[in-house]
Protein backbone atom coordinates (compact mmCIF):
# COMPACT_ATOMS: atom_id res chain seq x y z
CA UNK A 1 0.00 0.00 0.00
CA UNK A 2 2.90 2.24 0.64
CA UNK A 3 3.86 2.39 -2.88
CA UNK A 4 0.45 3.58 -4.33
CA UNK A 5 0.85 6.84 -2.28
CA UNK A 6 2.66 9.44 -5.06
CA UNK A 7 5.41 11.04 -4.03
CA UNK A 8 4.99 14.72 -2.61
CA UNK A 9 7.00 17.52 -3.79
CA UNK A 10 10.96 16.43 -5.39
CA UNK A 11 12.50 16.61 -2.13
CA UNK A 12 10.17 16.07 0.77
CA UNK A 13 8.59 12.05 0.18
CA UNK A 14 9.72 10.10 -2.64
CA UNK A 15 8.08 7.22 -3.76
CA UNK A 16 8.62 4.10 -1.59
CA UNK A 17 10.03 0.66 -2.78
CA UNK A 18 7.97 -2.19 -4.08
CA UNK A 19 7.73 -3.71 -0.36
CA UNK A 20 7.95 -1.13 2.30
CA UNK A 21 9.19 -4.22 4.15
CA UNK A 22 11.76 -5.14 2.62
CA UNK A 23 13.81 -1.61 2.83
CA UNK A 24 16.98 -2.12 4.02
CA UNK A 25 19.21 0.23 5.73
CA UNK A 26 16.91 2.92 6.58
CA UNK A 27 17.61 6.68 7.83
CA UNK A 28 16.00 8.96 9.75
CA UNK A 29 14.09 10.37 6.51
CA UNK A 30 12.96 7.19 5.67
CA UNK A 31 11.04 6.32 8.97
CA UNK A 32 9.31 9.89 8.96
CA UNK A 33 8.45 9.55 5.43
CA UNK A 34 6.77 5.69 6.64
CA UNK A 35 5.36 8.02 9.37
CA UNK A 36 4.08 10.36 7.78
CA UNK A 37 1.75 7.81 5.06
CA UNK A 38 1.02 5.45 7.28
CA UNK A 39 -2.41 6.26 8.03
CA UNK A 40 -3.52 6.07 4.25
CA UNK A 41 -1.39 2.67 4.30
CA UNK A 42 -2.55 1.22 6.75
CA UNK A 43 -6.16 2.78 6.80
CA UNK A 44 -9.33 -0.42 6.46
CA UNK A 45 -6.55 -2.95 7.64
CA UNK A 46 -7.91 -4.20 10.61
CA UNK A 47 -11.97 -4.74 11.46
CA UNK A 48 -13.38 -2.36 13.58
CA UNK A 49 -12.80 -1.26 16.71
CA UNK A 50 -8.97 -2.08 15.83
CA UNK A 51 -8.94 0.15 13.06
CA UNK A 52 -10.21 3.11 14.79
CA UNK A 53 -7.39 2.50 17.55
CA UNK A 54 -4.68 1.94 14.85
CA UNK A 55 -5.63 5.53 13.55
CA UNK A 56 -6.00 7.32 16.46
CA UNK A 57 -2.03 5.61 17.56
CA UNK A 58 -1.14 7.02 14.08
CA UNK A 59 -2.47 10.02 13.71
CA UNK A 60 -0.71 11.00 17.23
CA UNK A 61 2.61 9.28 16.91
CA UNK A 62 2.66 11.70 14.00
CA UNK A 63 1.70 14.61 16.21
CA UNK A 64 4.04 13.90 18.82
CA UNK A 65 6.92 13.39 16.33
CA UNK A 66 5.82 17.10 15.04
CA UNK A 67 6.49 18.37 18.04
CA UNK A 68 9.27 16.81 19.09
CA UNK A 69 11.00 18.48 16.04
CA UNK A 70 10.08 21.90 17.12
CA UNK A 71 13.32 23.71 17.19
CA UNK A 72 11.70 26.39 19.44
CA UNK A 73 9.80 25.60 22.24
CA UNK A 74 7.35 27.42 24.33
CA UNK A 75 6.37 26.42 28.37
CA UNK A 76 2.78 26.29 26.21
CA UNK A 77 4.07 23.71 23.63
CA UNK A 78 6.41 21.53 26.37
CA UNK A 79 2.63 21.17 28.55
CA UNK A 80 1.04 20.06 25.48
CA UNK A 81 3.95 17.39 24.40
CA UNK A 82 3.83 16.24 28.09
CA UNK A 83 0.31 15.59 27.71
CA UNK A 84 1.10 14.25 24.65
CA UNK A 85 3.68 11.80 25.89
CA UNK A 86 1.33 10.59 27.94
CA UNK A 87 -1.32 9.74 25.81
CA UNK A 88 0.86 7.99 23.41
CA UNK A 89 2.08 5.67 26.40
CA UNK A 90 -1.36 4.96 26.97
CA UNK A 91 -2.32 4.31 23.46
CA UNK A 92 0.74 2.08 22.99
CA UNK A 93 -0.42 -0.22 26.32
CA UNK A 94 -3.60 0.46 24.91
CA UNK A 95 -2.99 -1.19 21.16
CA UNK A 96 -0.17 -3.55 22.93
CA UNK A 97 -3.44 -5.32 25.63
CA UNK A 98 -6.20 -4.85 22.85
CA UNK A 99 -5.40 -5.05 19.59
CA UNK A 100 -2.22 -7.13 19.16
CA UNK A 101 -3.99 -9.84 21.57
CA UNK A 102 -6.48 -9.91 18.63
CA UNK A 103 -3.91 -10.83 15.93
CA UNK A 104 -1.19 -13.47 15.50
CA UNK A 105 2.42 -11.67 14.29
CA UNK A 106 5.06 -13.97 12.88
CA UNK A 107 8.04 -13.09 10.98
CA UNK A 108 8.91 -11.44 8.10
CA UNK A 109 10.05 -13.61 5.07
CA UNK A 110 14.05 -12.37 5.21
CA UNK A 111 13.39 -12.71 9.14
CA UNK A 112 12.54 -16.44 8.69
CA UNK A 113 15.61 -17.22 6.10
CA UNK A 114 17.59 -15.54 8.33
CA UNK A 115 16.63 -17.75 11.27
CA UNK A 116 16.54 -20.64 9.17
CA UNK A 117 20.31 -20.18 8.04
CA UNK A 118 21.70 -20.26 11.41
CA UNK A 119 19.78 -23.00 12.43
CA UNK A 120 21.62 -24.72 9.65
CA UNK A 121 24.85 -23.57 10.43
CA UNK A 122 24.45 -24.46 14.08
CA UNK A 123 23.50 -27.34 12.61
CA UNK A 124 26.75 -27.86 10.62
CA UNK A 125 29.05 -26.70 14.14
CA UNK A 126 27.24 -30.09 15.23
CA UNK A 127 24.93 -28.32 17.92
CA UNK A 128 21.93 -30.27 18.37
CA UNK A 129 19.00 -28.04 17.74
CA UNK A 130 15.33 -28.78 16.91
CA UNK A 131 15.14 -27.14 13.40
CA UNK A 132 11.70 -25.91 13.22
CA UNK A 133 11.78 -24.30 9.13
CA UNK A 134 8.47 -22.38 9.90
CA UNK A 135 7.52 -18.61 10.92
CA UNK A 136 8.13 -18.03 14.89
CA UNK A 137 5.36 -15.68 16.00
CA UNK A 138 6.43 -12.13 17.15
CA UNK A 139 5.41 -10.02 19.74
CA UNK A 140 5.16 -6.10 20.34
CA UNK A 141 7.73 -6.07 23.14
CA UNK A 142 7.14 -2.37 25.45
CA UNK A 143 9.49 -3.11 27.89
CA UNK A 144 12.76 -1.73 26.14
CA UNK A 145 14.92 1.20 27.23
CA UNK A 146 13.33 3.21 24.21
CA UNK A 147 10.16 2.83 25.21
CA UNK A 148 10.67 3.85 28.48
CA UNK A 149 12.75 6.85 27.96
CA UNK A 150 10.17 8.38 25.48
CA UNK A 151 8.77 9.55 28.98
CA UNK A 152 11.61 11.45 30.02
CA UNK A 153 12.04 13.41 26.45
CA UNK A 154 9.92 16.79 27.83
CA UNK A 155 12.15 17.30 30.82
CA UNK A 156 15.02 16.55 28.77
CA UNK A 157 14.70 19.68 26.04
Amino acid sequence: RFRLIPMFGWDTICCFANNASEMKKLAARDFEDLLQCSIPAFEGLLPEPHNKGLMVLLYRTAEWHGFTKLRLHTDMTLSYLNDLTKEFGHLMHQFCSMTCTEFEMVELPQELDAHNHREAQAIANGHQIKASGKHHTKNLNLFTYKYHAIGNYVSTI
